[in-house]
């Protein structure tokens, strides 16, 4: 068996594990949300959802993960001695390649858009925009040549390595994504009128707070981190035994929870500068941006160019940098599991997520044979990941290394072998043997309707 590779250095580990955290759920689906639910006074709930939940939530896999030295399944199975236990990470490689199928369908828009954006093709009015959409997403072929297409990028990075593919390519993507945010960010706010949405991103109306927008908070700390996937777990693998797992754990969270803030900067000044309703919901991207950027630059048609082929950018490298992640995982399971060399374990990924991303696709278009419980296939997919499967993967790792994994092997971890965070320890434990149950619990019954 060839020899597992390591991440090289210290701005290698946190590049790399935040940009698996960092994705459209960051730069899509969070602005939504505060948009949806009251803005500022969201973010302030979300930011306690993070420390409450997230923080604990990551810091578990972590441990498991860099305890192990092991793909997820085997990490389980080496720190429960054989026991059921090993099932929690086969849920999670699982989990993983699904989401990869379905997510890389999202990323293949991602990528039409950019090329719509860099021909100038991205402007119009709302009507004209949306049915395009509907057309590009419906079609029979393009739309899942892309997602494949992204896959097989995704799979010349991962097959590259550790240290050669994951932390380069992590290097490279995490820095430009900042910089085109920062860019974007400060022409977003310079329009006139923004002072109204950086007011509505940032001053909270708690006023609107309610029981639902708590718990979209703790849905969204959840699902941002990718908690329940295995791919933290798996990351934490190639960590080094010196790693400081509390520090990178709260450097990796103010980094995924400032770009997720940035990029609500990003989009609600522009959206307010033209008039246009924060609570836009998912089509927020595809449909009503492309006419905002038209818009609020019409006086500066370069710089509305520039600056919507420079949103298309972002969206594509944020996705990236989360697809490198659901690869990496299924990528580890095979290599280790069946001894295969890393390129042949990366295409037996890629077969399996590209299967999966046609397939929802083509589902898209409203096609009845790719239709579960009356459910679109793609629909489907996110439905059963994002309510069941991820919900039941972080609850199953949280009692496991609250309540089985031996204290001092925990403590251990944890501390460093004793050299630093001792005085956490204690809350660390507490957290993740009741408050991070008991929050994963409600978002599973969110989830599923039930509260």
């Amino acid at each position: 068996m060839t020899e597992r590779g390591n991440f090289g250095s210290k701005i290698g580990v946190i590049l790399a594990t935040a940009g698996s955290a960092v994705g459209l759920g960051n730069v899509w689906r969070f602005p939504y949300m505060a948009g949806e639910n009251g803005g500022a006074a969201f973010i302030v709930i979300y930011l306690v959802c993070i420390l409450m939940l997230g923080l604990p939530g990551m810091l578990s896999e972590f441990i498991i993960g860099r305890h192990a030295q092991a793909n997820a399944a085997r990490a389980y199975d080496k720190l429960s001695k054989g026991r059921p236990w090993k099932f929690v990470g086969y849920l999670g490689i699982l989990t993983s390649i699904i989401i990869l199928g379905f997510y890389s369908v999202v990323a293949g828009w991602c990528l039409q858009y950019l090329y719509v954006a860099l021909t100038g093709m991205a402007s119009g009015n709302v009507d004209a925009v949306r049915e395009y959409f509907t057309d590009f997403s419906g079609d029979a072929m393009k739309p899942a040549i892309l997602g494949v297409l992204f896959i097989l990028i995704t799979q010349f990075v991962v097959a590259r390595g550790v240290r050669g593919g994951i932390e380069r390519a992590s290097k490279l993507l995490m820095p430009v994504l900042f910089v085109l945010l920062i860019i974007i960010v400060v022409a977003s706010c310079m329009l006139p009128g923004a002072l109204e949405g950086i007011r509505f991103l940032f001053y909270p109306d708690f006023s609107k707070l309610s029981s639902d927008v708590l718990l979209e908070a703790l849905g969204q700390s959840f699902f941002s981190l990718s908690l329940g996937t295995a791919c933290l777990c798996t990351y934490a693998s190639y960590f080094s035994k010196d790693t400081n797992l509390l520090k990178s754990a709260f450097q990796i969270v103010t980094i995924d929870t400032m770009i997720a803030v940035l990029a609500g900067l990003m989009i609600f000044p522009a959206a307010f500068s033209v008039g246009v309703n924060p609570d836009s919901g998912p089509s927020l991207i595809f449909i009503t941006l492309p006419n905002v950027f038209s818009q609020a630059f019409a006086s500066m048609p370069v710089v509305g160019y520039v600056i919507s082929v420079m949103f298309y950018a972002l969206l594509v490298f944020a996705a990236m940098t989360s697809t490198i992640s659901m690869h990496e995982i299924g990528t580890a399971f095979f290599t280790e599991e069946f001894t295969l060399r890393r390129r042949y374990s990366a295409w037996v990924v890629t077969v399996a997520a590209g299967a999966i991303c046609v397939l929802c696709s083509l589902s898209v278009g409203g096609r009845s044979w790719l239709q579960i419980t009356g459910v679109a296939l793609m629909d489907f997919c996110d439905k059963i990941t994002a309510n069941i499967m991820m919900p039941i993967g972080a609850m199953l790792t949280c009692l496991f290394v609250g309540w089985y994994i031996p204290k001092r092997t925990v403590y251990a971890e944890f501390t460093n072998r004793g050299m630093t965070n001792q005085r956490w320890f204690m809350i660390y434990l507490f957290a993740v043997r009741y408050i991070c149950p008991i929050c994963i619990l409600i978002i599973f019954l969110h989830q599923m309707g039930v509260v």
